[in-house]
């Protein structure tokens, strides 16, 4: 045997052992199982970690899972670690593991996805990373208290639901390819996306600030529906390919789209009960689909506005008749409003498209405050929620 392949021989069991040779998902029942899976480097295949294990596992020595790391329906097991761990090639798998209090990997910066439910005495994330890369990230029904350990600058879906300890957000994402969901958490939370410049849809829920001050283009929707924020401005934004949703946030009063030239879909500004008046779209001039608004404006103000391509509803308590008369009933008339058209003030109950405006028989004052009835306030849900689905 020559001295090249004497040489060469040890150095190729070396690097079976580092790489490994596993293809298929291993169960693991117990540390054990997980101590001889630390001896590969990188594990080719997928580790699950059975529902019955209820001692800590650790997977130290691991540095790459070529594959998923998933723990479902496991109600015992307390803590996770892999101290060496810097990639999962596919899915993290986290569900319905009540017992789970703790995790550490703090070397980890890179997962495929980021799945994760059902988590009620978790409170971090656990990564040192930070994590810099996932396509996907779902986080629901945990007790988070941030989302320190993420730092990501593109995801294709994001979805942060139902954590009601997380009370900021803050992330340097500049690009969202699919979605961007942040509903039901702590009602005390405040959104910051300072850097980011595209998404395809984005929809916030109950949160008390939103800041997105870059975004420049969507190419689907924006959805603002049960926030608590006294104010929204999105000052680079130019295009929104989809509809734009503004319903029920009750403590709403200013609203600005300095740039807004075009809504693909519709526009419904709805049920905000402190908004008394509409003037933030100074330059929007095409809405591809609805105009919607019912509450209780007293002055509404598109100056540029010139084309409606679907149904015209305006309804508010407020005395926007004037409006209404000079300035959208031209537009209807030479054919830049082509659906069917309302546009009413002193209405007694503000309703959505499709709902009969009834005027009350004295004019109330202006911003004065008024209950939208049930079937019409069920109506804006539907609609809303048919925006983002």
């Amino acid at each position: 045997m020559s001295p090249a392949i004497k040489f060469a021989l040890p150095m190729l069991a070396a690097a079976g052992s580092a790489y490994g040779t596993h293809t298929a998902t291993s169960t693991i029942q117990n540390q054990g199982d997980a101590t001889g899976i630390a001896s590969c480097k990188t594990f080719s295949g997928s580790i699950a970690i059975k529902t019955d294990v209820a001692s800590p596992i650790n997977l130290d020595g691991v540095k790459v899972i070529d594959g998923s790391l998933e723990i479902n329906n496991n109600s015992a097991i307390p803590q996770l670690g892999a101290d060496s761990l810097e990639e999962i090639t596919g899915d993290f798998i986290l569900k319905e593991v009540p017992s789970l209090n703790s995790i550490s990997m703090p070397k980890i910066k890179q997962v495929k996805a980021i799945r994760w439910s059902g988590l009620p005495n978790l409170r971090a994330l656990g990564f040192g990373g930070p994590v810099e890369k996932a396509d996907v990230v779902i986080i629901e029904n945990t007790q988070l208290v941030n989302l320190e350990g993420l730092n990501l600058s593109s995801v294709n879906y994001m979805l942060i639901a139902n954590n009601q300890l997380i009370d900021s957000i803050d992330m340097k994402l500049e690009h969202v390819d699919e979605s961007l969901t942040i509903t039901a958490n702590s009602p005390e939370l405040k959104v910051t996306f300072p850097n980011l410049v595209w998404a395809y849809n984005m929809t916030f829920r109950n949160c008390s600030t939103v800041e997105v001050p870059s975004v420049e283009k969507l190419n689907n929707s924006l959805n603002l529906i049960g926030n608590v924020f006294d104010s929204f401005h999105a000052p680079n934004l130019t295009e929104l390919g989809g509809a734009l949703a503004i319903v029920s946030n009750t403590e709403l009063t200013n609203l600005t789209f300095p740039e807004l030239t075009k809504v693909g879909a519709n526009l419904q500004i709805a049920n905000n009960t402190k908004l008394s008046e509409i003037n933030g779209f100074p330059k929007l001039k095409t809405i591809s689909g609805a105009l919607d608004f019912n509450g209780n404006m007293s002055k509404i103000d598109i100056p540029n506005l010139s084309d409606v391509k679907g149904t015209f509803n305006i309804q508010s308590t407020g005395d926007v008749q004037g409006t209404c008369d000079d300035f959208f009933k031209p537009l209807k008339s030479k054919g830049r409003i082509q659906g069917p058209f309302v546009c009413k003030g002193f209405v007694e109950k503000p309703g959505g498209e499709g709902t009969d405006p009834k005027v009350t028989g004295n004019p109330k004052k202006t911003g004065s405050a008024s209950t939208a009835n049930a079937p019409a306030s069920a109506l804006l849900i539907g609609l809303a929620a048919a925006f983002f689905l």
